[in-house]
């Protein structure tokens, strides 16, 4: 099964949803707004992790300081501008994944990719919690020699905490394309049916029991 029933469900809720939100959309009629006044923006970096579902990715990176914007999208794959229903039936080669943007003066890249190691199962490389096939495999998208080395420097420490070797794989980035806008702040638009699906998945479950199995860090 390359995707669980339970996902598959709620996208198809979820595209109900926005085919009657652009519907009562078009019927309403425009208002003119003052143009924004510009402000200068902090200086932003990203970083790119592929952990099981981008909802529940985008979740858990949207709630660390320093993260301005986190974007579910796919990665890894040949075609151009995947569709979920591509990706999500698998051969595509493709990875669901997560673009995070944050602010270098205040979350480091370093902080990033360890933050990562908390929060999605790094000894299944055959999906991520229910979510099966290799579109759900872990793996941290490098975009230079920088983050590369660190991301091999945090996979190393952290193999010292753990009892097995570690599945999840550091792939060189290529092109990250955004997935469709109902996937974008899924918790957000969606809470109901989102908690349903990261608690029927068994997510935080299984990430308290590889917690719980860890070694002690080195000082």
């Amino acid at each position: 099964m390359k995707i669980s029933w339970i996902k598959a469900g709620l996208v198809s809720a979820a595209l109900a949803c926005t085919a009657a939100i652009a519907l009562a959309a078009t019927s309403t009629s425009s208002t003119s707004t003052a143009p924004a006044t510009a402000s200068a923006k902090p200086e932003t970096a990203s970083a790119i992790f592929a952990g099981g579902c981008f909802w529940c990715s985008e979740s858990d990176y949207e709630k660390l300081k320093g993260v301005t914007e986190v974007v579910s999208g796919y990665i890894g794959g040949k075609s151009k501008n995947p569709s979920y229903q591509e990706v999500s039936a698998g051969g595509t080669g493709h990875y669901e994944a997560v673009e995070v943007f944050y602010d270098p003066s205040v979350v480091s890249y370093d902080t990033l990719v360890n933050y990562f190691w908390s929060h999605h199962d790094y000894l299944d490389n055959g999906g991520q919690f229910c979510d099966r096939g290799s579109q759900y495999a872990p793996a941290i998208f490098p975009q230079d020699a920088k983050q590369l080395n660190i991301a091999k420097r945090s996979l190393a420490a952290f193999q010292q905490r753990v009892k097995a070797k570690i599945a999840t794989k550091i792939v060189p980035a290529s092109t990250f394309y955004a997935a469709e806008d109902y996937h974008q702040n899924y918790y957000k638009t969606n809470p109901v049916r989102y908690n349903y699906y990261r608690l029927s998945c068994g997510r935080d479950s299984r990430i308290d029991a590889l917690k719980a199995d860890l070694k002690p860090a080195r000082n």
